[in-house]
């Protein structure tokens, strides 16, 4: 698992690939008009992209995710945009309540980048917050830890 996280790009591929097969079966079964399915839906995909990125930025130092986010974000809906095309050549391709056609494909992916880029940022800075403050803490304890300490009874 380790060396597949390693790959920015297989884990991005296969993050835009499932997350837009699941739009398309969440879309297409789902029951119309509930809002706790909608919303529950909404955040299991959320959790996915952020689990995928998180499981590939982890491997880096916090330097190097300021490229490898917004690439794998491209990436990732590049991946995205084959598989709609192939879901619309299908006719499988939800499009609000009727099937996607060839020229709704560009304005789906124009969304689909927006909307990733903004989720992949947002959630690497977040995550790089995290880690930044963990790791100054632990330093900051290991510090402590290291520092002799004079006994009285010695000197």
């Amino acid at each position: 698992m380790r060396r597949f996280s390693l790959s920015l790009v297989e884990v991005a591929i296969i993050t835009g690939v499932v997350l837009r097969l699941y739009r398309a079966l969440v879309v297409t079964m789902g029951p119309s008009g509930s809002w706790l399915w909608a919303g529950g839906t909404f955040a299991f995909g959320l959790l996915l992209l952020c689990a995928a990125l998180t499981f590939h930025l982890a491997n880096y130092p916090v330097q190097r995710w300021v490229w490898r986010a917004p690439l794998f974000a491209l990436i990732e809906v590049a991946a995205e945009a084959a598989t709609a095309l192939a879901l619309i050549w299908l006719g499988r391709e939800p499009f609000g309540t009727s099937r996607a056609t060839w020229s709704d494909w560009l304005p789906m992916m124009g969304t689909t980048l927006l909307t990733r880029m903004v989720t992949v940022t947002a959630w690497a800075l977040i995550l790089a917050g995290v880690v930044t403050l963990v790791r100054r803490t632990v330093l900051r304890r290991e510090k402590v830890e290291e520092e002799p300490t004079e006994d009285p009874a010695q000197a």
